[in-house]
């Protein structure tokens, strides 16, 4: 079982997949989700497209994951999932952004993949206190991972305060 917080760029790590924090409509957007369209390239863009819509504009629902190839990137897959805004917690976000991490692991595992490094899923414009979302994110990752020992995972931080507050749940766990 390895979980451990790297700082950097998630779009250069060369592992098996990338977590994208991308909301329902999967085309693109702000944050990690832009930063992960523009360095896989336009092929992303068009097989998101190509995935089925739940209703129209809802390729992903909240806390659910997708999964597309990585094309350009140096990961080979792109799992993408839609985190909860934060409404105060008082509207299951605490149990929708902890299926986000359970349904993408899920999925490396349907797909027999062992390295899988995520963003600070909800952490941007979506709002989620920053600490309540870090627990979260340990807490389930490291469940999970003690099921499927095999599986490789990082949380990555683009920058130094998030990674601390990542270090610090994972050392308190």
């Amino acid at each position: 079982m390895t979980l451990h917080v790297r700082q950097g760029d998630l779009t250069t790590l060369a592992v098996d997949a990338i977590v994208n924090a991308a909301n329902p409509a999967l085309l693109g957007g702000g944050g990690v989700d832009g930063a992960i369209h523009r360095a896989a390239g336009a092929a992303l863009l068009e097989a998101c497209r190509a995935l089925p819509e739940h209703r129209p504009g809802v390729r992903c629902r909240t806390g659910e994951a997708v999964i597309t190839p990585g094309f350009v990137l140096p990961a080979r897959y792109v799992i993408h999932t839609v985190g909860p805004v934060w409404h105060g917690g008082g509207h299951d976000e605490p149990m929708l952004l902890e299926r986000c991490y359970r349904n993408v692991l899920a999925l490396a595992d349907q797909h027999a993949l062992r390295q899988v490094a995520f963003p600070a899923i909800s952490c941007g414009v979506y709002g989620y206190p920053a600490e309540a979302a870090a627990r979260i994110a340990v807490h389930t990752v490291r469940a999970v991972l003690e099921a499927s020992p095999r599986l490789e995972v990082t949380l990555c931080a683009r920058d130094r305060d998030m990674a601390a507050v990542l270090q610090r749940a994972l050392s308190a766990a």
